[in-house]
């Protein structure tokens, strides 16, 4: 038994050595390693890139595996491929990377933001009034539409898709311009820094494989447009009217006006991190086309 005693405490005592060589700088690099890690997993996760990841990390088995029962051949061929591995995986992984990277250079502007901008929280919250009216009434009426609200990602390059402008996000303005005989109800309606920007945008569409068949090129614009970059989009059904948000590659359905308008609020002026009190779906409405 003293034995016994006598083995744990060594152990302890190796393990009480050890931890005194490790310095914070070590504990600080642990953790910023352990927080990239996790974030590239919750990134790649729910797209498409997860299935490529899975695949590289089964060939990276695979090569270990070559080179420790030495399959000459096999490891041969597979340190070939991994040399031209990160020219690949840029090539592979581009929409995904340029989307981390636009999320990963926009949280830095996050607090410089709140700080420089004790921001016309009036106007924001006009806006918000406008879009959540007009949207409401053409839920109603059936009207389909698609609005973008910009946050830190710039669409410069959506707006020049489309007809750009500069107006007050009236709720008539907004009902108008998506009336199904007006010249520019087709595409998307791009909003920034509280004013209407551009209309008759074309959005990158979702590449996503799961999203429900009965969905649209209008959900599917949606979905894709939050994908690459932080916008809200707004979405009404064409069929059936029902009003849906897009944020972060997720789609939630069967908003009113009261619950967008909270919505709207919260995320454009309280900023909280993800979407509350709707359930989360690829969609089960629609089939628009436009």
């Amino acid at each position: 038994m003293s034995q016994f005693f006598n083995t744990i405490a060594q152990q302890f005592a190796s393990l009480w050595s050890l931890l005194k060589t490790i310095r914070i700088i070590d504990v600080v690099d642990i953790i910023i390693v352990a927080i990239l890690i996790y974030y590239a997993y919750k990134f790649i996760k729910t797209r498409r890139a997860g299935k490529l990841a899975i695949g590289i990390a089964i060939l990276l088995l695979v090569f270990i595996i070559s080179d420790l029962v030495h399959m000459y051949a096999l490891g041969f061929l597979l340190s070939n491929v991994f040399q031209i591995g990160l020219i690949a995986l840029v090539i592979l992984f581009q929409p995904e990377l340029r989307a981390l990277l636009e999320k990963i250079g926009a949280q830095p502007l996050k607090g410089f933001k709140n700080i420089s901008e004790g921001k016309s929280t009036a106007e924001t919250t006009a806006m918000i009034s406008n879009v959540c009216e007009a949207v409401s009434d053409m839920a109603t009426t059936k009207t389909g539409c698609l609005i973008v609200i910009e946050r830190l990602t710039k669409l410069g390059d959506i707006e020049k898709t489309g007809t750009v402008l500069t107006a007050d996000p009236n709720a008539s303005l907004i009902k108008n311009i998506f009336f199904n005989k007006a010249p520019l109800h087709d595409g998307a309606m791009i909003i920034s820094e509280n004013k209407i920007s551009a209309v008759g945008c074309f959005l990158p569409l979702s590449q996503k494989n799961d999203i429900f068949k009965d969905l649209g090129t209008r959900h599917r614009a949606a979905i894709g447009m939050s994908e690459n970059s932080d916008a809200i989009t707004i979405v009404v059904s064409e069929e059936t009217g029902t009003i849906s948000l897009a944020l972060d590659g997720e789609l939630k359905r069967n908003f009113d006006y009261t619950s967008l308008k909270n919505q709207l609020y919260a995320l454009l002026v309280n900023e909280p991190k993800s979407i509350k009190n709707h359930k989360k779906t690829n969609g089960n409405n629609g089939g628009e086309t436009k």
